[in-house]
C-alpha cells in the first residue's frame, strides 16, 4: 500500500491520479476523497474488484455500494431508465451529497447492489475525485474508507488508521467539507423514498419532485441502500445520548457544557457540526476514555442525518 498526499487536484497531481486510475482499471483498491467521508474505490463494473471491498471491509453481502459516476449525463449508461424525477433532481444537486437509486442494466454486477435490480448513482461534489472519475474512465464502486460498522473517515490519515495495508492507494484530498455521508433517495418504485437522510434534507428534495415517503425498518436479507444496520457509524469509545454520572468521558454540547473529563463544544449550526463530527469522535477515539455523551440535538428537518448518524453509533 502506498500512502500519498495531494491537497488539491492541481497541475502537480496529474501523475498521481494517472497511477490511481490505472490501478482501478487493473482491478484495485483506491481510497479517494469526495466531499462527503473517504471512499474505498473500485472499478464498479469489475465484479472481482468490488468483492475486495466487501472483503477489506468485513461488510456483508446485504449491504449495497453506492456507484459514483462522472456527470449526470453518464447515468443513463448504467441504468434501465432515467426517471424524470431523478433528472429534476441530479440537474438540482448533482454535484452533491445525493444518490439516486434507479433501476440498474446489467453491467454493473449483482455484487455492488446485493443483488437488488436498482443501484444508487451519484456525482461526487469533489475535484479530486471527478478527476479521478474522468481519468479512470470507469464508474467507481465506492463506500466509506473504513472498517464495517466504525466510524467513516474524513481524512486520509483515518483511512491509513482503519484499513492499513489493505488498499493500494490512498489519495490524500485533505479532510472532507460535508463530513457525513450522503442522502439516499429511491426512485425505483411506485413511490420516491428516502433511505438514508443526509445533508441534502427530506424537505429540500420534496422542494424539487413532491411529496416523499421515509422507508421503513430495512427488510430482512439485502437492504435497499447502505446505512440502514441498526448499529452504524460507531467510535471504539462507547457512546451514549445521556450523560452519564460515573467515569471519565467526553461530552459534546452546543448549548450548555456539563461536567466531564473532556468539555467539545460543538458548533451550532447543522452544516457545520456534521462536518465537525466524525473528526472530532476519530480524535476522541484516540483520548482512552470511558464513554463520549451528546447533547441531545434539535427536533428539527436540518437535524435529521445528524440524529442518525449519532442514534445509530450509540451503545445506548
Amino acid at each position: 500500500m502506498a500512502h500519498e498526499k495531494s491537497k488539491s487536484c492541481s497541475a502537480s497531481d496529474l501523475e498521481l491520479l494517472h497511477r490511481a486510475a490505472a490501478l482501478l482499471r487493473e482491478g484495485k483498491l483506491v481510497a479517494f476523497p469526495t466531499e462527503t467521508v473517504y471512499g474505498l474505490g473500485a472499478n464498479a463494473l469489475d465484479a472481482h474488484a468490488v468483492e475486495k471491498i466487501f472483503r477489506v471491509k468485513g461488510r456483508p453481502s446485504t449491504s449495497p455500494v453506492i456507484v459514483h459516476i462522472e456527470s449526470r449525463e453518464a447515468a443513463p449508461a448504467f441504468v434501465v431508465n432515467w426517471p424524470a424525477d431523478a433528472e429534476k433532481l441530479a440537474r438540482e444537486f448533482w454535484p452533491g451529497p445525493l444518490t439516486l437509486v434507479v433501476p440498474k442494466r446489467e453491467c454493473i454486477p449483482d455484487i455492488v447492489t446485493a443483488g437488488l435490480p436498482s443501484v444508487g448513482l451519484r456525482v461526487p461534489a469533489n475535484p479530486f475525485a471527478l478527476a479521478l472519475l474522468v481519468d479512470a474512465g470507469v464508474p467507481i464502486a465506492a463506500p466509506s474508507a473504513n472498517r464495517f460498522t466504525e466510524l467513516s473517515p474524513t481524512t486520509a490519515e483515518h483511512v491509513r488508521k482503519s484499513l492499513g495495508n489493505d488498499v493500494d492507494l490512498i489519495l490524500d484530498g485533505g479532510p472532507t467539507q460535508v463530513g457525513i455521508e450522503s442522502t439516499v433517495l429511491s426512485l425505483a418504485g411506485p413511490k420516491p423514498t428516502l433511505l438514508r437522510p443526509g445533508m441534502v434534507s427530506k424537505e429540500q428534495i420534496e422542494q424539487v419532485i413532491g411529496k416523499i415517503e421515509i422507508a421503513a425498518t430495512p427488510p430482512d436479507g439485502a437492504h435497499p441502500s447502505p446505512g440502514m444496520h441498526p448499529r452504524h457509524y460507531s467510535p471504539r469509545t462507547p457512546l451514549t445520548l445521556y450523560l452519564p454520572t460515573t467515569g471519565r468521558g467526553a461530552y459534546l454540547w452546543r448549548t450548555r457544557p456539563a461536567g466531564s473529563a473532556q468539555s467539545v463544544h460543538m458548533p451550532a449550526e447543522p452544516a457545520a457540526y456534521a462536518a465537525a463530527l466524525y473528526e472530532t469522535l476519530h480524535r476522541l477515539d484516540e483520548e482512552h476514555l470511558e464513554w463520549i455523551a451528546v447533547e441531545p440535538l434539535p427536533d428539527e428537518p436540518g437535524w435529521a442525518a445528524i440524529r442518525d448518524r449519532l442514534m445509530r453509533a450509540s451503545s445506548t
